[in-house]
């Protein structure tokens, strides 16, 4: 059938044509959605939009449809008819039913639509009524809430329509922060269904340690390492300055300390989640770090990145010389790093995700598409597009709408 033959839809309803809105509500069991269409195919309605929700076992089933013409109806032709006949169907099955008479379809929505994901550890209902009112302030309109994830974090999705992306934002952020929750807005559309480029930091983010403070550790000065490189995540020294301090402190030590240092280094718990399912949803993933290639190529190819570039410590005869060779990754150097990679990924800077936790990230965190602070800094958090405060590396994938449900359902399957 061509274009020119396919007959008018009655589905894309004028405001001027009579609809029901057909509400249940009761006790879930399979059957139900089925049934109910069942009952109103006998009058011959077009069905405008559903809606169907399941909480605890409760189901909240709504069918906006036309309303039955006076020609239409095998068992009755009226929409008093059609009311009786959904109300009796209902009431055999111990469910309630409402039906509310109008016209056209749902009201249009405000332009500007937006993803608030909501991560709280727990999330009580003060901070949801919080978030919601700050929501209405600027004009938006939540057209549905939706769970991601119950564990480790609870975790909802507001779909919000009526207010630009940066207005929720710079309203929402101060608003999670004094309720102590997470929140993320991002913009609805095509791109966040589009392949990504993920760049992480590695020391704090994608590990739990500060490598160089390992390194430091088998030298006997960590302490004075462990300070400067405070001091340089605060924003309070020059990273690259810094580097240079910390390392000299490594001079002479034995080549053997990194196989050492690889054995000591602890991932993020969810690093390994977070990781395994952005490979299998086709992003691409990378690190960049202040730290040291000696450690970051072992990461590569345990997690099989795509990406890693780092600094690397100088070895000559077998010995750490006190020096790096090679360009300092510091803070404008990661924000390269990303460009670099998008490039190669073939992937638009909109559309890479970079996360980070000290000062020297935030050029990397403001040129991608969606800027994570996590568990960061304070001059990070309140630069950062929005922040995860919670000590597990995969709550990141909720922020990219991918729910826990089908993390789990993605590891179950065996290659």
């Amino acid at each position: 059938m061509s274009a020119s033959q396919i007959p008018p839809a009655t589905a894309v309803t004028g405001d001027d044509v009579p609809t029901l809105l057909v509400k249940i509500f009761g006790k879930d069991r399979p059957g139900i959605t089925a049934g109910l269409f069942d009952t109103l195919a006998a009058y011959s309605v077009d069905v405008v939009d559903i809606e169907q929700v399941v909480t605890r076992g409760r189901i909240t089933l709504c069918a906006l449809v036309t309303a039955p013409s006076p020609a239409q109806g095998a068992t009755g032709s009226s929409e008093g008819d059609l009311r009786a006949t959904v109300h009796s169907w209902a009431e055999s099955l111990n469910l309630q039913a409402e039906i509310i008479s109008g016209r056209g379809d749902n009201r249009p929505r405000g332009t500007g639509r937006s993803h608030v994901t909501v991560l709280g550890h727990p999330l009580t209902a003060e901070s949801a009524a919080a978030i919601a009112a700050a929501i209405t302030s600027t004009g938006g309109n939540i057209d549905r809430i939706f769970r991601l994830a119950k564990y480790p974090v609870t975790a909802v999705e507001f779909a919000v329509s009526g207010a630009a992306t940066e207005a929720l934002r710079s309203v929402l952020a101060p608003e999670a922060a004094q309720l102590g929750v997470d929140v993320a807005v991002v913009a609805a559309g095509l791109q966040r269904r589009a392949q990504r480029l993920v760049v992480m930091d590695v020391d704090s983010t994608l590990i739990q340690d500060e490598v160089i403070e390992l390194f430091a550790a088998h030298a006997g000065c960590e302490a004075e390492v462990a300070e400067v490189t405070a001091a340089a995540m605060r924003g309070e020294l020059d990273f690259e300055q810094s580097l240079h301090a910390r390392v000299e402190l490594l001079g002479g030590l034995d080549a053997s300390v990194v196989e050492a240092v690889r054995k000591e280094v602890r991932l993020t718990p969810g690093a390994r989640t977070l990781v395994r399912t952005l490979k299998r949803l086709g992003y691409q993933v990378g690190v960049v770090s202040g730290g040291f290639t000696q450690v970051t190529d072992a990461l590569k190819e345990e997690l099989g990145l795509d990406f890693a570039s780092a600094n690397t410590l100088e070895i000559v005869d077998g010995k750490l010389t006190g020096r790096v060779t090679g360009a300092v990754v510091d803070r404008a150097g990661k924000a390269r790093l990303l460009r670099d990679f998008a490039q190669q990924a073939g992937v638009p800077l909109a559309q890479t995700v970079a996360i980070g936790d000290g000062a020297n990230d935030l050029d990397m965190l403001n040129a991608a598409g969606l800027g994570v602070a996590f568990n960061a800094k304070p001059v990070v958090r309140e630069a950062a597009h929005t922040a995860v405060n919670v000590p597990f590396l995969d709550t990141v994938l909720y922020l990219l709408g991918i729910t826990r449900d089908e993390v789990e359902a993605a590891d179950t399957h065996i290659e």
